[in-house]
């Protein structure tokens, strides 16, 4: 009998969006499971309630269900050892719960900030009326209040993933040499955005895509993703050769030099954070700096 998992869905069963099943989703299969999916909405409590919970993820499997990501993922662990494992060992599964925690208060409010009133335009109908007072009231603010300045949060998203980056320039996953349960939180935080906004959470040339370009094993030909929007599907980034992907073009600079630069900046990234070296030193100073939280007690304009 195949596991099945109830997993969010928006006002098309197919639009789903929930981070938190998206960890799921990829733990399943990380671990080479067959599982069947069960679009589920806000306010279908009594769908859950012969398992005992109120929210997805929940897992069903056999006589066995399972509600909450983290203990889904803990589960899978425990019950198929013999598959590939999601946590290394008992000290890997605390750094993960760690940082599973600092992605829900860091990360998390700050997507939300960004998506929440598109999120509201794409809930089920059914869900509105739920989702707004639910979310007001979690907030303090009306929705509108929430997004009403998606630029200045997005910018503050992108630094907050700063510690991040220096891992990734050492290690090719969050987990070490292979994908693990770390990775897929980070993943389900770009997923949610994915579903349900065209807005890029990292640009073509942040830290975050050249680094995954270094660390890859195999000669590069392309480095991009996929932007989906209804009438709008493309992909964003670079390529060794023109037509090689559809809307994807050569660098400015040759392919190798623009590698080889990436490796270079990378480096120098995580030499630095090491060092604690924290000169002021944005990669482009008006435009990065601009929508900056903190411009009062930065000392950037020290270097007109």
């Amino acid at each position: 009998m195949a596991i099945k998992l109830y997993d969010l869905a928006g006002a098309e069963d197919d639009r789903r969006f929930s981070p938190y099943c998206w960890r799921v989703k990829m733990a399943l299969k990380h671990k080479g499971l067959d599982f069947e999916t069960i679009a589920w909405r806000f306010t279908e409590k009594e769908a859950l309630a012969p398992y005992k919970s109120t929210t997805v993820p929940v897992l069903v499997d056999g006589t066995n269900s399972v509600y909450d990501s983290w203990a889904i993922a803990v589960y899978l662990d425990e019950v198929y050892p013999s598959r590939p494992r999601l946590f290394s060992g008992t000290e890997a599964r605390t750094l993960t719960d760690f940082l599973a925690q600092w992605t829900i208060k860091a990360l998390h409010p700050l997507v939300m900030r960004i998506i929440i009133l598109e999120l509201f335009d794409k809930v089920h109908p059914k869900d509105k009326a739920y989702f707004r007072e639910s979310r007001e009231k979690r907030y303090g603010m009306t929705l509108e209040e929430v997004g009403s300045d998606p630029k200045r949060a997005l910018a503050a998203f992108r630094g907050a993933l700063d510690p991040v980056r220096p891992v990734l320039v050492n290690h090719p996953f969050l987990s070490g040499h292979g994908p693990g349960f770390t990775d897929y939180i980070l993943f389900g935080v770009f997923q949610w955005a994915r579903c349900i906004s065209p807005q890029r959470l990292l640009e073509p040339d942040d830290p975050q895509v050249p680094l995954y370009a270094i660390a890859a094993s195999e000669e590069l030909s392309a480095v991009a993703f996929a932007k989906l929007r209804a009438g709008e599907m493309k992909f964003v980034g670079f390529s060794r050769t023109p037509a090689l992907l559809p809307d994807v073009v050569p660098p400015k600079s040759q392919w190798q030099a623009l590698l080889a630069q990436w490796k270079k900046d990378a480096e120098a990234l995580g030499k630095a954070f090491v060092a604690g070296d924290a000169k002021v030193d944005p990669k482009d100073p008006l435009k990065t700096c601009r929508r900056c939280e903190l411009q009062t007690l930065c000392r950037v304009y020290e270097k007109k």
